[in-house]
Formats: structure tokens, C-alpha cells, sequence
């Protein structure tokens, strides 16, 4: 029988200055009950060397209507973020949150969109920021001055569903993920001109693969620190997580890397982020699981509601593999934790 036990960390709630009453937290061998509290649930005692007993889960804005794509701008020093069902893109930087981008696909909702919004975010080595764009239906480069410039738009021909998240790898080799949540009616729109949800890989030349088509709901993706493995999140009822093994241009292996189909709670896989030592910080049911390299589930890190997607932050010019502090965005909030690891935000 597996032992599991839990340590309830500290929480800070800096935009809203209630008192808190003790989570529910109950745990077993077959599942594990997350109440509507946040804190720092242990399965592990490895989890003490990842995030320390004195973490405190900060609350440091909320009032959006789903945050998502957290993304931290080393150079600028500043975290963006999008508000998936509300058509903007926000900056938090010293403590004060300001409009990035408002909004971001211009014009009126099209026919048979149901999401027109930004999702995921990230930076290429040139520190320029690159959108997974709901409403344009692409892969989306901003510059300086906020212009908007198409990467990749279609696959052999068929416009994409939506992207969704996106990563890019030490040789600028861009993954991104295809699920059909900016459809109205998703899987059976009148608009989806792909039959299937992909991952995909786009290199610096512009030569696109297709990786995957076998995930209902690919969603959030990160590689693991010796880039040999892509783990995506399929965002569906069977609560899994994906491992593919890469060679090049295509996926050698393929395995279900975590089940956590025994965990019920609120949520489903979404985003989520490796540190350096190859442990994982993934968005599910319950907050924030972090998943040894191993597949081994060491605690959760819950803010209190359903968590959406991760981003390292606190790096600075010249060390964006020292980032720290881990922000969570999560249904109306923006939260954070410093952690004892290290992990790599994008870009320069």
C-alpha cells in the first residue's frame, strides 16, 4: 500500500484581503479530494526538495474572466498573460497590472467562432513575442510596435482548428498544439477543415510536421531538459498526459507518461512546464500536479480554482534558466510560488 500524507502550505491573498478557513484536503490510495482552498498538497517527500514548507501560494490579481498563457519577458522583466474569453493580453510587472494588447483580434466575433481570443504565449530567441491566436486560426508574431505577422496559418493546404499552446525548443524548432475549442461546435464545425486535433512542429525554415493526430484534446506542451521527449496534455475526460519521444522532424515512441484519471477534482490537463531537473508542473485536476521525470505524482500545488496553464518567471538578462518563482493562472486570478528549483523561461 502506498503512503501518502499532506502538508498544507501557507496562502497569501494580496488582492483580496479575506480570511481563509482551512482547506478540504482528504487523499488515499485511489484518490485524492482538493477542497477549494489553496496550499501545497504532499504525496511525497521528494516534494520538500522541489517547494519548501514555508511556500505561500499568492493570489496577486484577479476579476479576469479566464487567465491563461502566462509567459515570462526576462528582458522587459515583466509576466504576460492572456484573458482567453475576454480578447486580451496583460502585463504584470511590479506588482501592477496594465493592458498589453486590447484586444486582440480585431473586429466582431466571425460566424462559427465560438473563442476569438489569444491562448498560449511564448518568445523566440529573438525575445519577439508569439501567440497561439484562437480568432486568426494561426501561429501569430508580434513585434515592438505590436504588429501582427502570420507564422503558420495552415497544414497541406487546410486552415488549422485554433491553436492553442506553443513552445519552442534550443534550436528553434516551434511545437504547438490544434484542438478546436475557437469552433462553434468544435469537432463537428461547419468551419473545422481538418479532420483530426494535431500536434505539430514548425522548423526555423518553415518546413511544418505533423507529430501527432491521435489526441482528442491536445492542449498545453513542454520538453523535457535534454529535449528527447514532448509531453502534451490531453484536455478531455480521460485525464492523460502524452510522452513522444523525437527524432528530428518525427516521434520515434509514444506513451502515456501520467493517468490521472483517479484524481476527482475540478479540472482537466492543460498547460504546464518542466523544471531543470526534469520534474513537471502540470495544470489538472486539482491545481497543479508536479509529476516526478519518472511519471510519479510527488503533490499539487492548489490555488482554489480550476489552474489553466504555468509560466517560470523571475529570471533576468543573461540567466532565463534561473527562473524561480512559478505563476499560475487560474479561472479569474493570477497566482504565484517561489520554488527550491530552477526552470527556463523563453526566449534571449
Amino acid at each position: 500500500m502506498r503512503c501518502v500524507y499532506y502538508v498544507l502550505s501557507l496562502v497569501c491573498f494580496i488582492s483580496l484581503g479575506h480570511a481563509t478557513t482551512e482547506p478540504k484536503l482528504s487523499s488515499g490510495s485511489k484518490q485524492i479530494l482538493v477542497g477549494e482552498e489553496a496550499g501545497v498538497l504532499r504525496l511525497d517527500p521528494r516534494l520538500d526538495g522541489i517547494i519548501s514548507r514555508n511556500a505561500v501560494v499568492k493570489k496577486l490579481v484577479t476579476g479576469f474572466v479566464f487567465a491563461e498563457g502566462p509567459v515570462w519577458d526576462t528582458q522587459n522583466q515583466r509576466l504576460l498573460f492572456t484573458d482567453v474569453r475576454d480578447n486580451k493580453i496583460y502585463e504584470w510587472k511590479n506588482d501592477s497590472l496594465t493592458l498589453y494588447l486590447d484586444p486582440v483580434f480585431q473586429g466582431p466575433m466571425p460566424p462559427g467562432m465560438r473563442n476569438i481570443s489569444a491562448n498560449g504565449l511564448t518568445f523566440d530567441s529573438q525575445q519577439r513575442l508569439i501567440v497561439a491566436e484562437h480568432g486568426n486560426r494561426q501561429v501569430s508574431r508580434f513585434d515592438d510596435a505590436k504588429t501582427r505577422i502570420a507564422i503558420v496559418t495552415e497544414y497541406q493546404g487546410r486552415r488549422f482548428n485554433s491553436p492553442n499552446d506553443l513552445i519552442y525548443d534550443s534550436q528553434g524548432n516551434l511545437y504547438f498544439t490544434d484542438p478546436p475549442y475557437g469552433l462553434d461546435g468544435l469537432d463537428e464545425s461547419t468551419l473545422k477543415e481538418l479532420n483530426f486535433n494535431g500536434v505539430y512542429r514548425l522548423d526555423p525554415a518553415g518546413n511544418l510536421d505533423l507529430l501527432s493526430s491521435g489526441q482528442n484534446r491536445p492542449n498545453g506542451l513542454a520538453l523535457s531538459p535534454d529535449e528527447d521527449w514532448l509531453y502534451v496534455a490531453n484536455s478531455d475526460a480521460k485525464k492523460i498526459w502524452m510522452a513522444y519521444q523525437l527524432s528530428g522532424s518525427s516521434v520515434t515512441s509514444e506513451k502515456i507518461f501520467f493517468d490521472a484519471g483517479y484524481i476527482e477534482a475540478p479540472g482537466v490537463p492543460d498547460g504546464m512546464k518542466v523544471d531543470n531537473a526534469g520534474n513537471i508542473f502540470a495544470t489538472g485536476p486539482g491545481g497543479v500536479l508536479v509529476i516526478s521525470a519518472e511519471g510519479e505524482h510527488l503533490g499539487t500545488i492548489s490555488t482554489g480554482e480550476i489552474t489553466a496553464n504555468v509560466g517560470w518567471g523571475g529570471a533576468v538578462p543573461g540567466d532565463r534558466c534561473g527562473s524561480k518563482t512559478l505563476y499560475m493562472t487560474a479561472s479569474t486570478s493570477l497566482y504565484s510560488i517561489d520554488v527550491l528549483t530552477s526552470g527556463c523561461s523563453p526566449g534571449k
